[in-house]
């Protein structure tokens, strides 16, 4: 059924040019935040994660089969975000082979997790040890009970 007859020919019309406007405002600043943060979503929902507390450290597993330590990218960034990030390609295609199936995940892949102010950002390890990323974040020492002044009372 044609929705010009049904009245909504200037809906459409407006619909269209919409359209035909995002697809010229590719260098717009909003879309391609709009564009990245739509990308990170993806990457963040496709990355599982199994978070831990010790008494004296916090530890983050990740599955990343068939991942080499670079091609995964391990950081802190300003407000004590732990970010774990990279790329998973796809095997180069060989000349006569052909693929009957593909559902191993590519692309890229990243988590964010906000750190505890607890968290030691100088003591962080990462080890990927058979398609298992662990980064261990040491916890900093409780902060030593301050003690009362003890001030000298002096005959006047």
């Amino acid at each position: 059924m044609d929705l010009r007859v049904m009245g909504f020919d200037p809906l459409l019309n407006t619909f269209y040019h919409i359209l035909d406007d995002e697809t010229h405002s590719a260098n717009d600043n909003k879309s391609n935040q709009a564009r990245t943060y739509v990308r990170d979503a993806k990457a963040m929902a496709t990355t599982p994660a199994d978070v831990k507390e010790y008494p004296n450290s916090y530890v983050f597993v990740m599955d990343m089969p068939g991942l080499k330590s670079g091609d995964i990218k391990v950081q802190v960034d300003e407000n004590n975000v732990l970010v774990v990030c990279g790329e998973r390609q796809r095997e180069e295609e060989k000349e006569g082979v052909k693929y009957v199936k593909l559902e191993r995940r590519t692309g890229k892949f990243m988590r964010k997790f906000v750190l505890p102010e607890n968290a030691d950002l100088e003591t962080i390890k990462a080890v990927c040890q058979d398609g298992v990323l662990t980064v261990t974040v040491e916890k900093l020492p409780p902060p030593e009970p301050k003690k009362p002044k003890i001030i000298e009372v002096k005959i006047a």
